[in-house]
This record gives C-alpha cells, structure tokens and sequence, in this order.
C-alpha cells in the first residue's frame, strides 16, 4: 500500500490514520479518565508525578504540554510553574482537549489551550522550557517529524518528555499480552462501551518504538543527553533528551 502506516496491526493510507485515531479519542473520552485508573490501577499518576520531577521544571517556566488529553500532566506543571509560569495544553482531539478544560477549570486553573497535530505546533522557535507528551506520541503517523518539532519549539537547554507504553519485561509478556488482548477489550466495551478502542490500545503499543529505538530516534531528531527510566518493569518507558 502506497505512503501506508500502522494503525494497530492493521496497515492503512496515511492520511486515514488520524481519522481513525479521532474515532478512537472520540469514542472513550467521556470515561478515558476512569479507565486510565482501572487499567492501569491508579499506576498512572505516578507515572505522570514522576515525569514531572524529572522534567526539572522550576517556578516561572514555559511548558508545553503536547497531546495531552484531558491534562493530568498540564495541572502538575501549572501547579509547578506557578503564576509566573505559563503551561499550554494541546491536543488534536477537541473531545479530549474540552474535557481537559473542564477539568482544569473546576480546579481552579486556567491555562492556554490549542488544537493542533503534534506534528505542527503552531509556536515559534525556541519558546519553551520544557515539552512533554504523554501517551501520545505513538498515535501520531510521522513519530520523527513530531520529535523534530518538539524540538524546534524548546529553547536552547529545553527538555522534552516523552512518557509512553514499552517493552514489557520479557518473563512478564506472557501475562501482559493475555491482559492487553482479552482483560482489556473486555473493560473496554463494559466501561467505555468500545472493546475495539482498547484493542487499538493494546496494538499499537505492540507497534510502538522500543526503549533503545526511541532513544535512536530523539537523537536523529537532534537531542542530547536520552536516556529513559523504565517502569513498572518497562510497561512504561519515560525518555528524556536535551537541546542544546
């Protein structure tokens, strides 16, 4: 198939790829929170706190937060950067994003939002302090030009974060693959009313980047000083680079 990706297993046009994606996001929004915390036993918000201790963000920096949902990381770095700082949401996905904004809001925090790709951010060169993406990263069609804008749009000495689904531990894949392929379609048709959803999880985590080829790619992309953190025995990787 001409100019074609993955989506899940599946191999599909590129230009079909966000269109499905949307449909996925679309689909789960309403309980995506809800299921963040059943599928991952409430796991995911050390995952997040973590990622922010390691994003050395102090008080006044400039954050952008890239796909980031319903922004669980955005209030943690607001909450860092303080009133002197500015955190930016975005999203491609305008259900996620409003959900993320209602959220925030009923927390009392008020931060820019903006719907864009990841793979075009709409802000000049050399803005930010700091960019993460959470669980976002291998939804995007073109994984290399994304890290190439991450990085155009962080200042000299930025950090980008990239918190994402790995490689499982070899003596556990065995049982996280029989969790991904029936527990988790399973939890997704009786929760969120989509088992296809949450087996396009499951998929595309299988087709995501390992540890050591992401690590690969950010610095094709021009980043220094990768390294990775593995967690809960590589389900999850967090990877981070500089620009320098």
């Amino acid at each position: 198939m001409k100019d074609a990706t993955d989506f899940g297993f599946q191999q599909v046009p590129e230009e079909e790829k966000a269109r499905r994606v949307a449909g996925v996001f679309d689909s789960v929004a309403g309980r995506y929170d809800l299921m963040n915390d059943l599928m991952s036993a409430g796991l995911h918000r050390y995952w997040k706190r973590f990622t922010l201790e390691k994003s050395m963000v102090r008080a006044g920096d400039r954050v952008l937060d890239v796909a980031g949902g319903t922004g669980d990381l955005a209030r943690l770095f607001a909450q860092r950067v303080g009133a002197a700082g500015c955190v930016i949401l975005t999203d491609i996905n305008a259900a996620m994003l409003g959900i993320g904004r209602d959220r925030l809001v009923d927390e009392g925090i008020v931060i820019p939002l903006a719907q864009c790709s990841g793979e075009r951010l709409p802000f000049p060169d050399d803005t930010f302090d700091c960019v993460s993406v959470g669980f976002g990263l291998r939804n995007m069609t073109h994984k290399d030009a994304a890290l190439a804008e991450m990085r155009r749009v962080l200042r000299p000495g930025g950090r980008l974060l990239v918190l994402e689904f790995s490689r499982v531990a070899k003596p556990l894949a065995p049982l996280y693959d029989l969790y991904s392929f029936q527990v988790l379609p399973r939890m997704g048709r009786l929760v969120a009313g989509s088992a296809e959803s949450y087996r396009y999880l499951a998929e595309s985590i299988r087709m995501h980047p390992d540890q050591e080829t992401l690590k690969a790619m950010m610095y094709e992309a021009g980043f220094d000083d990768v390294d990775y953190f593995n967690l809960s025995a590589g389900i999850i990787a967090l990877h981070r680079g500089v620009k320098y």
